[in-house]
């Protein structure tokens, strides 16, 4: 529901640089509000057992909105609304997550390598007044062509799979393996850009 009053500034809950990329090219004004060292941010994102990729992506988006909405509380922040997103990949109905290592990130592309794969990120914006608006979630499909054993591991050894659902990026080097994309190219990145500015009008950011 919209506030009464533009603000001219929004928190992100979140560390991810392409997010605040996409954000900048909304024109999007925005300030960090980052996990305390006290909080694990991690086990917010466990995978609970059976749990689909939409219902785990909007669970765990709704988790962070939850945390940053503590963090803002308890710290001298000024009075905004906060947006939190998460991402997934999911193939086969198994959530495909950050590789903890090299050796789960060739697992994952290799998996990947030839098919199709759906990528899920939600998007929730807390209001100033601390109500989370309905968490939305943006649904893309991805296609990999063929990839040999040696160009998945040089684009391991690169290291821009880590930190990233699925082993990839697709604003980087993997962008040479996509075949195909039916979605949003911004959603895959990690912020689907329509569903962010129309949480972000509805909740009073003035861009």
């Amino acid at each position: 529901m919209p506030t009464n009053a533009p603000y001219p500034f929004v928190y992100l809950a979140s560390q991810s640089p392409r997010r605040q990329e996409l954000l900048q090219q909304l024109g999007v004004r925005f300030e960090l509000l980052l996990p305390r060292p006290d909080e694990d941010a991690e086990a917010l994102e466990a995978v609970l057992p059976g749990e689909h990729a939409a219902v785990y992506v909007e669970r765990v988006c709704a988790a962070k909105a939850d945390a940053a909405r503590a963090r803002l509380v308890a710290g001298a922040h000024s009075h905004a609304p906060i947006l939190t997103a998460d991402t997934t990949v999911s193939i086969d109905g198994h959530i495909l997550g950050k590789p903890h290592d090299a050796a789960e990130a060739y697992a994952m592309l290799e998996r990947l390598a030839g098919r199709e794969h759906e990528v899920l990120t939600a998007v929730a914006v807390v209001n100033a007044e601390g109500v989370c608006l309905p968490v939305a979630v943006s649904r893309s499909h991805v296609r990999f062509a063929s990839m040999l054993p040696a160009a998945i591991a040089r684009y391991v050894a690169s290291g821009e799979p880590f930190g990233k659902a699925g082993a990839y990026g697709i604003q980087g080097r993997a962008a040479e393996f996509v075949e195909r994309i039916d979605g949003s190219y911004s959603g895959i990145m990690g912020l689907p850009l329509f569903e962010t500015a129309a949480l972000l009008r509805a909740a009073g950011i003035d861009f």
